[in-house]
């Protein structure tokens, strides 16, 4: 479960009734600026996430309150969920932002029984965290962070809970981790008789408004090291400046193409950018030493690779790039490390073929007669080519092409009850070569064949459905993308959503879809059919004629 700890808040404030002053509808005006002091305090959040986070028309109330010491709290609230909440002139996310957003702010993971003390009002000690591999997030004195139990990193309302990554802990290796709680009984049992009522001996580290930042505690050997590769000398915050920049350069010299400019740089990041990032690493611009994407891009820009412009209040774009700078031209991929390729190729799943998909047709019970003579039946499973073949073989064989003209074919009975409608029985008696064959297909049933690489192929009836986009609103017509029909291409719906996921920076789920028993849909907050596009088409390789619904992408420059 999540909890956010801002400085000097504590943790109890909503444990006990609290007296609502007012619950109004906030103004225009308000609103904007509600946004614009999202952006400034969670720069992390794109334009497009902070639409959604504050919509620009939905409805929107301020409830100012009082908690029950007393304390004057102004509460945000959209689609009857809290959203934000504001004291002493700061904001802070709820539990339901939080959700939408995991990775919003830094995160500490603990146990169960230390969020015990948690909810008593208590301070989170450095000794209750649980240390991952990679090392603790880094953190300065009075800094915003968010508050994980391991193997839970889901709260909020009644609705579905999304896909929600979980937190980078190896549980096995934390016993040997010096500095880290041991996931054993025993340990647990010390939990309990940890003193965390804010009567520690001076010198231990507190989470939020301690002696010393985590950031500094994390230096000493008995915590633990941020450093991910041991062997490696460089900190956490120089490898995150080298996967940056890695990224940022793989993303131009692969990715973007010129007719993609001017390009949002929210979707420089989501589309692009995490796309490049290596197999079993993540990129967190958040550790690197820029902290912000702009921040960044501006560095970009003074070594003249990119040019970045505010086409918009508040909205950058890259509106040139220089793709002879020495720095893109001689990027090349790193090639992996042999022990690391070994370990990958051991663990990651087989890249994505999209099927060969072939369309077929079924002799119906009304053309028997026509196919009888070439050895096919009812329900026999003919290609195009076959019928054409076997079409042309009967007109020939029967003495029914014209002999003044070979451009005509004669009308038997047998071709007459085939093909023509009632009211042309009696009316038409030859037909072109290709109005006649084009008639027989038509008057044939669909059926197609799928067949994925390695695999037998698969003949089924009908057509085959298409991969189905639909946009949804959701509460506060909140819109969300909907996706149905990715397993007839042999797609996992769930590795989809994840994917998706980390692409969109947006909470996803995954869900039975409606009237059906065995066919999934994965749903993404917003209007996410332009990375959704992206996936499909370019990387998974998928014909557009499969595809319905990439018509309902947001139109560049329209949405603000």
């Amino acid at each position: 479960m999540w909890s956010s700890l801002p400085q000097a808040t504590p943790a109890d404030m909503f444990a006990k009734a609290f007296r609502v002053k007012s619950n109004t509808a906030i103004k225009g005006s308000d609103r904007r600026k509600l946004r614009a002091d999202v952006t400034a305090v969670f720069p992390t959040l794109g334009t497009d996430q902070v639409s959604e986070l504050v919509p620009g028309k939905e409805e929107l109330n301020i409830v100012k309150l009082y908690a029950h010491r007393g304390d004057a709290v102004t509460v945000y609230v959209s689609g009857g969920n809290p959203i934000l909440f504001e004291l002493e002139k700061n904001l802070y996310p709820t539990v339901y932002t939080l959700w939408s957003y995991p990775d919003l702010l830094p995160t500490f993971t603990t146990w169960p029984l230390v969020l015990e003390k948690l909810v008593g009002g208590a301070d989170l000690m450095l000794p209750g965290l649980v240390v991952p591999p990679a090392g603790l997030p880094q953190v300065q004195k009075g800094d915003l962070c968010a508050i994980a139990l391991v193997g839970n990193r889901r709260s909020g309302d009644k609705s579905s809970p999304p896909s929600i990554a979980p937190l980078a802990l190896d549980p096995p290796d934390l016993s040997e981790e010096k500095g880290s709680v041991q996931a054993d009984t025993t340990s647990q049992g010390d939990m309990r008789r940890l003193t965390l009522e804010g009567e520690e001996e001076e010198g231990e580290v507190q989470q939020r408004c301690g002696e010393k930042s985590l950031s500094e505690a994390t230096e000493d050997p008995s915590v633990g090291s941020l450093n991910p590769d041991p062997t490696d000398s460089k900190t956490l915050q120089e490898q995150m400046d080298e996967l940056l920049q890695r990224c940022f350069l793989c993303a131009l010299k692969y990715r973007v193409k010129k007719a993609d400019l001017p390009l949002l740089t929210s979707t420089l990041l989501g589309s692009h950018m995490f796309s490049c990032c290596p197999e079993g690493r993540q990129l967190d611009i958040k550790k690197s030493s820029y902290k912000k994407l702009s921040k960044f891009l501006q560095h970009m820009q003074q070594e003249q690779i990119i040019q970045v412009q505010e086409l918009s209040k508040g909205v950058e774009s890259i509106v040139a790039v220089d793709w002879k700078h020495p720095r893109i031209t001689s990027f090349v991929i790193p090639e992996p490390s042999p022990t690391s390729q070994t370990i990958q190729e051991g663990s990651r799943e087989q890249p994505y073929h999209p099927p060969d998909i072939k369309s077929l047709y079924c002799v119906p019970a009304s053309m028997t007669l026509l196919f009888q003579e070439s050895g096919h039946k009812k329900g026999s499973i003919l290609e195009g080519s076959e019928v054409r073949t076997i079409v042309i073989n009967y007109a020939k064989k029967n003495d029914l092409v014209d002999a003044d003209n070979k451009n005509l074919v004669k009308l038997d009975p047998i071709l007459c009850d085939c093909i023509l409608e009632k009211g042309e029985q009696h009316t038409v008696m030859k037909l072109p070569w290709d109005s006649l064959l084009n008639r027989c297909l038509e008057k044939l049933q669909p059926a197609y064949q799928v067949t994925f690489p390695g695999q037998e192929p698969i003949v089924k009836k009908g057509k085959i459905c298409p991969i189905d986009i639909t946009l949804a609103q959701r509460a506060s017509n909140k819109k969300v993308t909907v996706v149905r029909n990715l397993e007839a291409y042999g797609l996992d719906p769930c590795s989809v959503a994840t994917t998706l996921q980390q692409r969109c920076q947006a909470s996803t789920t995954v869900t039975p879809a409606p009237g059906t028993k065995d066919i999934l849909q994965v749903q993404i907050q917003g209007n996410q059919i332009h990375h959704l596009g992206r996936l499909l088409l370019e990387e998974y390789r998928l014909p557009r004629k499969h595809i319905q619904g990439l018509e309902k992408a947001p139109k560049p420059g329209k949405k603000k």
